[in-house]
């Protein structure tokens, strides 16, 4: 993060309903963060759902930015798909221009790539699906930046293609020793204690770290936090998460690295 005082984004996935499905209150949760991660259609979001999501981020002055996924409606994105980098890269620059068509309409434009599930935690190690992602987003537009963890392969190939790169930490996801995430297969994955949500997220930004879900101590470089839309109690816990970094004398703006 830049010097000065400090500051951090708060990022969420939204965008997720589908037809007569709904998730997560979109509406609430836009009016508490700084930068939306809006569905592109692949994993979830229809249409109508990508148009009143851009639109209502549009006017509560939210960055917006395309969570590409797998074409994959049936299990939200989050299964493994063995894509060819070339088909890969299709699809996420297909859900990059979709996405750009609606915020263009809601006069904004897209300011980065956020990768979705199964596609997220794949390119943290798999070279191939990472390059994929980066050079579709480059194709795109080369001022496009790329949202991921620290230490991933997707971040390391936005680097070397000249991309600009925002470093993510999860204020509701359990940690491994190694600074990954716990599969959400696995107990205690995911967090769900608003209170201590709130102190793990001022922690992440006071003192650049995060107790990982063995006890041990690991390091946290985070431009941005992610407060999952579709976590039980999403709503009252990213008020808890933005009053406590307040209150710790941290400002909440969208990132600028």
């Amino acid at each position: 993060m830049s010097a000065g005082p400090l500051a951090v984004d708060l990022n969420c996935d939204l965008g997720e309903s589908y037809g007569a499905w709904c998730l997560g209150d979109d509406a609430a949760m836009l009016s508490l963060v700084s930068s939306a991660n809006v569905a592109c259609g692949f994993h979830a979001g229809d249409p109508t759902v990508i148009r009143q999501t851009t639109a209502t981020a549009a006017a509560e002055g939210v960055r917006i930015g395309a969570h590409v996924g797998y074409p994959d409606l049936a299990g939200f994105g989050r299964r493994f798909m063995d894509m060819s980098p070339e088909s890969l890269a299709d699809a996420v620059l297909y859900q990059i221009a979709a996405l750009e068509g609606f915020a263009r309409a809601a006069g904004q434009r897209v300011a980065y790539v956020k990768p979705h599930g199964a596609l997220y935690n794949t390119v943290v190690h798999h070279v191939g699906q990472a390059r994929a992602v980066v050079r579709a987003t480059k194709t795109f537009d080369p001022s496009l930046k790329i949202l991921g963890l620290p230490g991933s392969a997707v971040l390391a190939a936005a680097r070397e293609e000249g991309l600009g790169v925002i470093t993510e930490a999860f204020v509701d996801r359990a940690y491994t020793p190694e600074g990954t995430l716990v599969s959400r297969s696995e107990p205690g994955a995911v967090l769900t204690d608003v209170e201590h949500v709130a102190r793990r997220a001022t922690r992440m930004v006071t003192h650049h770290e995060v107790e990982a879900i063995d006890g041990s101590i690991i390091s946290i470089d985070a431009d941005s936090l992610c407060i999952h839309g579709d976590s039980p109690g999403a709503v009252e816990m990213a008020h808890a998460v933005r009053a406590a970094l307040t209150a710790a004398g941290v400002e909440i703006r969208a990132a600028a690295r």
